[in-house]
């Protein structure tokens, strides 16, 4: 596994690879270091997400889940939504106003998780912040 460092709204987090979705992870890598926004979710709980619009990483669906767990990491390839990722700081069930989405669990926070529910709550309270994901 593979790990990867993620800084946002002054917290760093520590993420491996997942074994089962070696398709996005080989896609995701190659985008590193890789800045963006982080949002909170409209419709799916407690997570915060990175809105991609017509992206296309170039993989489908792997291992994909609608019920992520605190510190998964998923990327939704498209579909019946807009491409995303999406990551859980709590209950979280995958969701879009056209209902249920699945998608590839490709990192899990490993390190950090202890803030992520700070993170959570500041970008729900204070608006977007700055992510970047980088090798290490």
């Amino acid at each position: 596994m593979t790990r990867i460092r993620i800084t946002a709204a002054g917290h760093t987090f520590i993420a491996e690879t997942h074994p089962d979705a070696p398709l996005t992870v080989a896609a995701f890598m190659n985008l590193l270091p890789y800045r963006q926004k982080l949002i909170h979710v409209r419709w799916s709980g407690e997570g915060v997400w990175v809105p991609l619009g017509e992206f296309q990483l170039g993989v489908g669906f792997e291992n994909h889940t609608s019920h992520p767990s605190v510190g998964d990491i998923l990327f939704y390839p498209g579909g019946y939504s807009e491409t995303e990722i999406i990551l859980a700081y709590g209950a979280c069930s995958f969701a879009s106003k056209m209902g249920p989405l699945a998608g590839n669990h490709f990192l899990t926070i490993v390190e950090g998780r202890q803030h992520l529910r700070k993170l959570g709550t500041t970008v729900l309270w204070q608006g977007a912040q700055d992510v970047v994901f980088e090798k290490m």
